[in-house]
């Protein structure tokens, strides 16, 4: 198995990066994060995860281990393929998406694009047991007060904001500040929004 790859970007688009070592270049498909923290680098270290299929062959690159090991769980639940979990690593960040399973957020997940409901529920289902391990003892900065995130997530999206960010905005805000109350939450969320 390959751990990481480490060379010149030759090549780099939204989804893919091209990384050339001892004169083999190496195509990775990447996140949208991934693209941006590349984006003005002229060499890299990704960790790699091997996709191997009778009909395929791809290597997806990650920036560090813990977005490379939310991928592995990711692609283990049924109906998840490799680029159903691409994209919800583009859509959200690995903070952000161990804090949707964490909490039970069924919407935050549905609202990416390629994930129904059903898909939502059962990644909920087989994984809020096992991302928390992801984060290498951190995870209590990722078990907020849900009473009172709910709160002001209701607030917000009461004052007619959009769901995604407002989730967005507040993992941000209780993961800096695990005992936020729900005015400093919703002030600080309107500021930020």
């Amino acid at each position: 198995m390959i751990e990481y790859i480490k060379g010149t970007i030759v090549d780099l688009s939204p989804i893919f990066v091209t990384l050339e070592t001892g004169g083999i270049g190496y195509m990775l498909h990447i996140t949208l994060p991934t693209y941006v923290a590349l984006g003005q680098k002229k060499e890299t270290q990704l960790f790699v995860y091997e996709a191997i299929r009778e009909d395929a062959y791809q290597l997806f690159g990650f920036l560090n281990k813990a977005e490379r090991e939310l991928f592995i769980q990711l692609v283990s639940v049924s109906g998840v393929g490799a680029n159903t979990a691409r994209m919800m690593l583009s859509s959200l960040s690995v903070d952000e998406l161990i804090s949707v399973i964490l909490t039970d957020n069924v919407v935050a997940l549905k609202n990416i694009k390629g994930i129904g409901i059903k898909t939502a529920q059962r990644i909920i289902i087989d994984l809020k047991d096992k991302v928390g391990k992801i984060l290498d003892g951190k995870t209590a900065a990722f078990t907020p007060d849900t009473s009172a995130k709910n709160e002001a997530l209701s607030a917000l999206l009461m004052l007619g904001f959009n769901q995604l960010q407002v989730q967005k905005t507040l993992t941000k805000i209780f993961t800096e500040n695990n005992g936020c109350s729900v005015e400093e939450a919703i002030r600080t969320a309107l500021k930020m929004l």
